[in-house]
């Protein structure tokens, strides 16, 4: 694996020598571990053994069946298990790697946690998404969420005064409150538009007519959700890219609107780069569409864009501490100072390669194909039932994996606990002012659970 190019140290006023050098950092960190009881020596040798951890062998997994695909998971098989957006269960590859490098911390964690040994191991997981992203790894900041992203971007972005943001009204909780917070903070404007009417039937079209129409000389940045969580609309949005493209054209390159996107409901469900999608800005977690490690996300970000976000929490890199021992400004990528710092949950970081490797072994297309064509079947389903209203569109083009529905005579939180009390389906609430009804096909159901979640829904009826 190649490591990212880094700058070089900056060096001591006329030595000529680097103020501290990374090996030299990094050998004063871990042998500091001796004051603890292990010495130097020990912490280095460890610390190589944690970096080099051999993955898990496949075993009998074979990628191309969807039966064995299912059997890496441990989800119960009491249940039809449609929620996976929420938060995803790991498949056995990603359980081993979590549980191999936890043993390790458990065993000797200075040695395994100490030092550099995480921007090391995070360089791995920071390529393994810049692979499965298209883009450089240099561009990737991890986090440990959707949320956590979404808050070092809208909370770190340079802004003029008098500049606006300009977000819809179907965005979540996690956009809207971060919005929230840099308005209290600031006084940033904040605007909240509407895409479109009814749900099922947005289109291309309106939605770019809508945003283009809501621009104004001010607006700078346009936040948005890419797959809506409470009704399935995708919003399309390379076009969406294409037409500010347009607008941007006309305007001073530090008056261009800026696309940025919680992404996490597209992530792994679609088939996508970054290049093709068309942002500025991706937010997302691993944990939903990718099974990846509960508590790990990453924030991308167009290289000639990043230096407009402020870094907000210290960052854990050697770069950064050879600036605070210098007395001076880090030099590295922005997305590297723009991961947070201090201890997370090394565990679970560091086996985010092995989620990517997991689903790239079944083919990004091919899950795609999986979850699109399930998403069709319970659309089309479910819209033949009486007294159920599908709120997402049927063109594939502007809809995803989730699905939802409202059911006449029916809350939805009561309707989520029937399916599961009476039916052994798990779908869930929206959690959103009117909440709705929804559902998420993904690489562990199949046709026939869809199917079956269907006859359920109509049971309700």
């Amino acid at each position: 694996m190649n490591a990212s190019p880094r700058p070089s140290p900056t060096t001591e006023p006329g030595t000529g020598r680097s103020a501290l050098s990374r090996r030299g950092f990094a050998t004063a960190v871990i042998g500091a571990t001796a004051v603890t009881g292990l010495p130097a020596a020990t912490a280095q040798a460890a610390t190589a053994r944690a970096g080099s951890a051999t993955p898990a062998a496949p075993g009998a997994f074979d990628p191309r069946d969807w039966t064995s695909v299912r059997d890496q998971f441990a989800l119960s098989r009491d249940y039809l298990q449609f929620s996976a957006y929420v938060l995803a269960s790991h498949p056995r590859q990603v359980r081993e790697a979590i549980d191999r490098t936890r043993d390790q911390l458990d065993a000797d964690p200075i040695a395994v946690g100490a030092g550099f040994v995480d921007e090391d191991r995070s360089l791995e997981v920071r390529t393994s998404l810049a692979g499965y992203l298209g883009c450089h790894a240099d561009h990737v900041a991890l986090t440990d969420s959707t949320t956590m992203s979404l808050a070092l971007l809208y909370g770190g972005l340079k802004l003029r005064p008098g500049q606006e943001i300009l977000t819809s009204e179907h965005d979540f909780y996690a956009t809207h409150q971060a919005l929230r917070l840099r308005n209290q903070r600031d006084g940033t404007p904040v605007r909240k538009i509407r895409l479109y009417g009814d749900p099922a039937r947005a289109t291309t079209d309106e939605i770019v007519s809508r945003i283009v129409r809501a621009l104004t000389p001010h607006t700078r940045v346009l936040a948005l959700t890419w797959v809506n969580s409470d009704n399935g609309v995708k919003l399309p949005a390379r076009a969406v890219a294409d037409a500010l493209r347009e607008v941007n054209a006309r305007r001073a390159r530090a008056d261009h609107v800026l696309l940025c996107l919680d992404g996490v409901h597209g992530f792994a469900a679609e088939n996508v780069t970054m290049e093709g999608l068309g942002c500025d800005f991706f937010a997302t977690s691993t944990h939903k569409w990718l099974h990846g490690p509960r508590g790990t996300g990453l924030l991308w970000g167009k290289p000639e864009h990043w230096p407009l976000v402020r870094p907000v929490i210290p960052n854990f890199s050697r770069e950064g501490y050879e600036g605070w021992v210098g007395g001076r400004d880090p030099v590295a990528a922005p997305a590297i100072l723009g991961t947070p710092g201090g201890y997370h949950s090394f565990e679970h970081r560091w086996a985010v390669p092995e989620a990517v490797r997991f689903h790239e072994m079944i083919g990004r297309a091919r899950v795609t194909a999986r979850i699109k064509s399930q998403a069709a079947l319970l659309k089309d389903g479910l819209r033949r039932l009486p007294g159920v209203r599908v709120l997402t569109p049927d063109d594939p083009s502007m809809s995803a994996g989730v699905v939802c529905c409202t059911v006449e005579g029916w809350t939805a939180a009561r309707a989520e606990h029937e399916l599961r009390a009476a039916h052994r389906v798990i779908a869930t609430e929206t959690p959103y002012a009117e909440p709705h009804l929804r559902f998420g096909p993904t690489v562990v159901t199949g046709p026939e659970q869809t199917a079956k979640v269907v006859r359920a829904v109509a049971a309700l009826r």
